[in-house]
């Protein structure tokens, strides 16, 4: 199979007509009659840039300039170039071949730091051109081989072999396609390796993803160990299901669990699915709608003991004899927000069985000094000594998988290894008998791609480009001055001037009870007293705040919400992760560029000057008026103050706040509620008859994904109120509406649209 691996060649006389010259050219005429590419430049001109040549290279091969320099410390620019180049190739990809050549020049005239990078030393003249380049193509092909991981080598090799397919998928290596006109365009579309690639888990080469065995096995191990675990298992449904397999292994029907209240709904399915009882740590928020973290204090066992005392599902259980089964945290926070894991574990460990971190937004931290201990598993750390770790991980979100690829990992406590067999029963539970290939050759590629010193510099990479990127948003808010209106990117106040700074100015510092830090300043993250050390905010999830409204919950007297922020830059082919009131997020994963971030910048200026003129909507936002007729007469500033007025009349901020932090009241086990819908014993009742009422299903407002109540909870008035605020501001703003999962839209005999909620049955 034909890839693109360029040998590169950099020497100042590669065009020139001296002998220099048409030496290095006779190589490189030589090394293509070989089947290779080559690719000549005569300088290194901008290093950093030329560096990244170090992906798509097979090898590099350098030449030495002429003129005489010697080992000591007053180095010839040449050597200083060459060292600066290699320590930019270096820094990614340790592996590469890199050659030198010259005529004259000897191991001798090099210093011993740029000796011991090299693959070989070439002197033009003593050998042919056609034996010089086979030497550098036999360390080119060993150097492709060698960075392939198991599966995704094992399935080249198979792919390359051209075998006959009579084993599903049908569609037989892409042939099916091939008879259909739609079927050429999908061909054509996705290629012929893709294809060739999607086959079943009857190939005996490839291994078995359910038994975890060959070349798939092999990558698992691979994975486990550059992800610190003991164990690695390959996901091809997602973290969703990831969360699932921990649960289904770990928890038993009756089991007492204690669960972050901020969890994904992943984890409320696991609860229903297991009949487990929950015990909720309740998240922080802060008025801009930002998830904080679980205080400090929520993780003693005196604190949870306490919370059994008074569940109202565990009446006449024992507290202090009880415990719980796992505890599961999200780690990050949709926001950002990362815990101090060593400390939860000194905490937990011997209190709580299992411990799982559910990290889907945070597989990179691994990889990085910069997050010390706010990861589940890192480096040269204790094991607990009772406790087994898991943690779930969403390659596809900040690292290089394709959606859905996932992983679990596992960390054995020094008392508890992990039965792999038993692991497996829940596996196969949750894990299609005919997984995307594709999709486990990219998690095996992913964790490739995480290897020393390669993911340590794409991790530092995204750090710098987000730090970066704040920095320039801050400039520009300088330059507008205080008479002018910008966006602000929340986190600390101060950030280095330069570089990837310190970890420690990312901790959430201490602050009193009314949210003012300790030396006097406001606190920037709102979410009060934080205990030292616990928490800190990943620098790569950005969230910008839009004018409006500040921390504290008040309305200016003019606003933009951010739903209109990201409408039009949508509409300016820049797409957001996530949307709030006024705020909205976006993530520096390890595919954001430079161009890509000022690509942003440049649309909220855009947006800021169509802003401040009030330029029309149906200009400015044509498909959402498209969409929206009823706006097209307004201009841009116009719509922006008509939703503000409507957020501050109903003081959405505080409300949107409250329900969350609001007590939840369950009154019956979340799987009993729950089977009510099988049973068909459930009554869709009006949002305004709805308080007092059991819920049978999950009722979760997008953004931000997270659950008001889940099966078995009642619905209390503050929770009621705000289905009433969603259900007016629809009418009155079509296209701005909150899509809240468990609401129920029925239109009535007369068009208008009634709001409904699927409770238990009396």
């Amino acid at each position: 199979m034909k890839f693109r691996f360029p040998i590169v060649i950099i020497d100042e006389d590669f065009r020139s007509e001296n002998t220099s010259g048409l030496g290095i050219r006779a190589l490189a005429e030589a090394i293509e009659r070989e089947g290779f590419e080559v690719l000549g430049a005569t300088s290194y001109g901008d290093l950093s840039q030329f560096a990244q040549q170090q992906s798509r290279a097979s090898a590099f091969v350098l030449s030495i300039d002429d003129e005489e320099f010697s080992p000591g410390p007053d180095l010839d620019p040449a050597v200083l170039n060459l060292r600066s180049f290699i320590e930019e190739v270096r820094w990614k990809n340790a592996d590469v071949p890199i050659f030198l050549h010259g005529e004259t020049k000897t191991s001798r005239h090099l210093p011993n730091d740029i000796l011991r990078e090299l693959h070989g030393f070439i002197h033009m003249f003593e050998d042919t051109p056609e034996f010089v380049a086979k030497h550098i193509i036999r360390e080119a092909k060993s150097y492709l081989e060698g960075i392939q991981p198991p599966f995704f080598k094992a399935l080249l090799d198979y792919a390359e072999d051209g075998s006959y397919s009579w084993h599903c998928p049908g569609h037989s290596g892409g042939v099916a396609f091939l008879k259909s006109p739609i079927g050429q365009m999908y061909h054509q579309f996705y290629g012929e390796n893709m294809l060739r690639a999607d086959v079943c888990n009857a190939v005996e080469e490839l291994g078995q993803l359910l038994d975890h065995n060959g070349a798939i096995g092999a990558s698992e191990r691979n994975a486990a160990r550059i992800f610190n675990a003991d164990h690695c298992f390959f996901v091809t449904n997602g973290t969703s299901t990831s969360n699932k397999m921990v649960w289904h292994h770990t928890v038993a029907p009756g089991d007492v669990v204690v669960v972050d209240r901020n969890c994904h709904k992943s984890i409320l399915h696991a609860i229903i699915m297991t009949g487990a009882v929950p015990v909720f740590l309740r998240p922080t928020r802060n008025h801009w709608g930002i998830i904080g973290p679980i205080a400090h204090a929520e993780f003693e066992p005196e604190s949870i003991r306490a919370k059994i005392r008074a569940n109202p599902l565990l009446q006449g259980v024992d507290a202090d004899a009880v415990k719980p089964r796992i505890m599961t945290l999200t780690q990050s926070t949709y926001d950002g927000v990362l815990y101090n894991t060593e400390e939860i574990k000194r905490m937990l460990d011997g209190y709580v069985e299992n411990l799982h971190f559910d990290e889907a937004w945070i597989p990179h931290a691994a990889f990085h000094p910069f997050y010390g201990t706010y990861h589940a598993m890192g480096r040269k750390r204790d094991r607990t000594k009772h406790a087994v770790t898991y943690a779930t991980q969403s390659i596809h979100k900040l690292l290089a998988g394709i959606s859905q690829a996932s992983h679990v990992l596992v960390q054995d406590s020094e008392e508890t290894k992990l039965d792999r067999h038993l692991f497996n029963e829940s596996y196969l539970m949750h894990t299609s008998t005919s997984p995307q290939y594709s999709i486990i050759a990219s998690c095996d590629v992913a964790a490739a791609m995480m290897e020393p010193p390669g993911g340590t510099a794409l991790v530092e990479e995204s750090i710098l480009e987000a730090l970066d990127f704040r920095r320039a948003m801050r400039k520009v808010d300088a330059d507008f001055g205080d008479k002018d209106w910008w966006f602000q990117v929340w986190g600390p106040e101060a950030l280095e001037e330069e570089g990837i700074g310190r970890t420690k100015d990312w901790v959430l510092r201490r602050t009193d009870s009314e949210g003012v830090q300790r030396d006097g300043e406001d606190s920037w993250h709102g979410f009060g007293d934080m205990a030292p050390g616990f928490n800190m905010l990943d620098p790569i999830k950005a969230t910008i705040i839009t004018p409006g409204l500040d921390i504290e919950g008040r309305f200016d007297t003019t606003g933009i919400p951010a739903s209109i922020v990201s409408k039009y830059l949508a509409e300016h082919g820049v797409v957001v992760e996530k949307t709030g009131l006024y705020s909205f997020f976006i993530l520096f994963t390890i595919g954001i560029t430079k161009g890509r971030w000022n690509t942003l910048v440049a649309a909220l200026q855009q947006f800021k000057d169509d802003y401040d003129r009030n330029q029309p909507l149906w200009r400015v936002m044509p498909e959402f008026c498209a969409k929206h007729p009823r706006y097209e007469g307004m201009g841009l500033r116009d719509l922006s103050q008509h939703v503000h007025a409507l957020y501050a009349k109903y003081d959405v901020a505080r409300l949107s706040t409250e329900i969350y932090l609001s007590d939840h009241h369950p009154a019956m086990t979340p799987t009993e509620a729950f089977s009510h819908i099988a049973r068909r014993r459930t009554e869709r009742v009006p949002i305004d008859k709805l308080e007092g009422r059991i819920t049978t299903s999950l009722v979760t407002p997008y953004p931000p994904g997270i659950p008001l109540l889940i099966p078995g909870e009642t619905f209390n008035a503050k929770i009621v109120d705000y289905l009433r605020f969603n259900r007016e501001f629809a009418r009155e703003c079509p296209g701005f509406e909150t899509d809240i999962h468990g609401l129920v839209l029925e239109a009535g005999p007369d068009g208008v649209v009634h709001h409904y909620a699927d409770c238990v049955a009396p």
